[in-house]
């Protein structure tokens, strides 16, 4: 049973993830997940290219449900990926509502990692 459960948190950590990989198609993507008008180029390829690393997080996540040998490597890098993010965000709290919404998702994220590894600690 607890590996479905770890599985199931996998699986939402996944499609959080997996989310904003629509942004790898250019800035008018972006400005609708981030809420932020993108118009500078270098700005515009360095959001595509997280697009793209958001994807290849949310392709470990996705794995990971389905070959819980890489449980722990997911594990540990969705907490890096998550605790980064606010540590940022807390540094920049000025941030609008699209970024709010980021955070929210980021917050639903760590919840569900954290649930994985307690899941995981007492199994």
């Amino acid at each position: 049973m607890s590996n479905i459960v770890i599985a199931v948190s996998f699986c939402v950590v996944a499609m959080i993830h997996l989310l904003p990989i629509v942004g790898v198609v250019g800035a008018e993507k972006l400005n609708v997940l981030c809420g932020l008008s993108i118009s500078d180029p270098g700005i515009e390829l360095l959001m595509r290219l997280r697009a793209v690393l958001f994807g290849i997080l949310g392709l470990l996540f996705g794995a990971t449900a389905l070959v819980p040998a890489l449980t722990v490597t997911a594990l540990l890098a969705g907490l890096a990926s998550v605790v980064s993010f606010f540590v940022l965000a807390q540094m920049m709290p000025d941030y609008g509502d699209g970024i709010r919404k980021i955070v929210i998702a980021g917050s639903v994220a760590l919840a569900a990692l954290a649930f994985a590894a307690v899941t995981m600690a007492v199994a």
